[in-house]
């Protein structure tokens, strides 16, 4: 990858690599060692799913699917969390930065109700350890190098929009309100690496697609674009919301009926 196409890719300068305190080197660096590890990311990634998800109804989702990251949106995300948080970011360079990236690998799980997320909340809470105290603060510190030692890495955490109906209980989870985005979160360190797990129902997934495809990350300070997905948001949002309200009325027809 040559430095000027990445900058031009996705929007950045070398101003942006010099706020993000990082040269064009060390981000080769990272992207030749990536690029060595990718294939190995997505046997585990597909591990993952044979033992934990291929089952769906067993693990209360609708369906998923996963992927590595892509190279140059990796890059990009190391820009952006060094320029973010300098002092969280600050140690990371060709050697640990999957230590600090949680996403390498990612996995989508998806519901077709939005209150469905609290079996799958269960499922992968009962099948992973999820002990606060070994929650990673410091990313190396903290990183456990014990590959067989699989674990929820962090308290799991959901976004949510606000005016959404209140579906979730922050005694099982962290609820973080006032934003667009809407997604359950979990981290599970699994053979060595981390894996993100997001969870969504169809239609946020619609959304986020569209969202990211054309607005997030790189220009995310157009306006008129943003004004564009939160208006598309606020329709998903309700297709959820009558969604639940069909479900909801089947059940009460199905309630007269029985009697």
């Amino acid at each position: 990858m040559e430095k000027f196409d990445f900058l031009s890719a996705y929007n950045l300068t070398d101003n942006d690599l010099m706020a993000a305190g990082i040269t064009w080197d060390e981000l080769d660096a990272i992207l030749k060692e990536y690029q060595k590890t990718e294939e190995l990311l997505r046997g585990i990634g597909k591990d993952f799913i044979n033992d934990y998800l291929y089952d769906i109804d067993k693990a209360g989702i609708h369906s998923y699917r996963y992927r590595t990251k892509e190279p140059g949106h990796l890059l990009e995300k190391i820009i952006r969390k060094r320029t973010e948080n300098p002092d969280r970011f600050a140690g990371l360079d060709h050697t640990n930065y999957y230590k600090y990236i949680t996403d390498l690998i990612g996995i989508r799980v998806f519901f077709l109700y939005r209150e469905d997320w609290i079996h799958f909340h269960r499922y992968i809470t009962r099948t992973f350890e999820n002990n606060p105290d070994i929650y990673v603060e410091d990313r190396l510190a903290d990183f456990d190098n014990d590959t067989a030692h699989y674990y929820i890495a962090e308290r799991p955490k959901v976004y949510k929009r606000s005016g959404d109906s209140r579906i979730y209980d922050e005694k099982e989870i962290d609820i973080i309100a006032g934003g667009i985005y809407r997604s359950l979160h979990y981290i599970i360190k699994y053979k060595g690496y981390y894996v993100e797990i997001q969870g969504r129902t169809l239609f946020e997934e619609g959304w986020s697609e569209i969202d990211h495809d054309i607005v997030y990350p790189y220009y995310k300070d157009d306006e008129m674009l943003k004004d564009f997905s939160k208006l598309l948001n606020r329709l998903s949002g309700m297709a959820d919301e009558m969604s639940s309200y069909f479900r909801r009325m089947k059940q009460d027809l199905n309630d007269r009926n029985s009697k």
